[in-house]
């Protein structure tokens, strides 16, 4: 309990805080996301013409997820700023996506992601276009 870790969730990378343990499962408390989940459906990856193509959200600041154990390991170091880095993240899913722009499901990830800066009220502070 109290350990910082990182734990994958989701398709996305965070540092949190271990707050409860259950068999075979840790709630980890977000401090800071690592990598944006990716977009799309999961079942399906990197495919466009699916029933539904998901905006898939960052866990928020302070979330309590549930992350099987195999999942999560310690995290050493300085804990960023969770807007920071999710900005640092959305930048570079954003980065990768742009990279492949002839590729239908970079595109609709793209546009996505770009729906979800307004949630995330980085409008302004993300420039990408797409």
């Amino acid at each position: 309990m109290g350990q910082i870790v990182t734990a994958f969730n989701k398709t996305g990378k965070y540092i949190g805080e271990i707050t409860g343990i259950r068999p075979q499962t840790y709630t980890v408390r977000i401090l800071a996301v690592l990598t944006h989940p990716r977009q799309g459906d999961l079942h399906n990856p990197n495919q466009v013409d699916v029933p539904y193509f998901h905006e898939r959200k960052a866990s928020a600041f302070r979330e309590q997820v549930n992350v099987p154990e195999n999942m999560v390991r310690p995290y050493e170091g300085e804990v960023p700023d969770y807007k920071e880095s999710l900005r640092t993240a959305v930048n570079t899913l954003a980065t990768k996506l742009k990279e492949k722009e002839d590729d239908p499901y970079s595109v609709r990830s793209l546009e996505a992601l770009y729906v979800l800066l307004r949630e995330y009220e980085l409008m302004y502070s993300i420039q990408f276009d797409i």
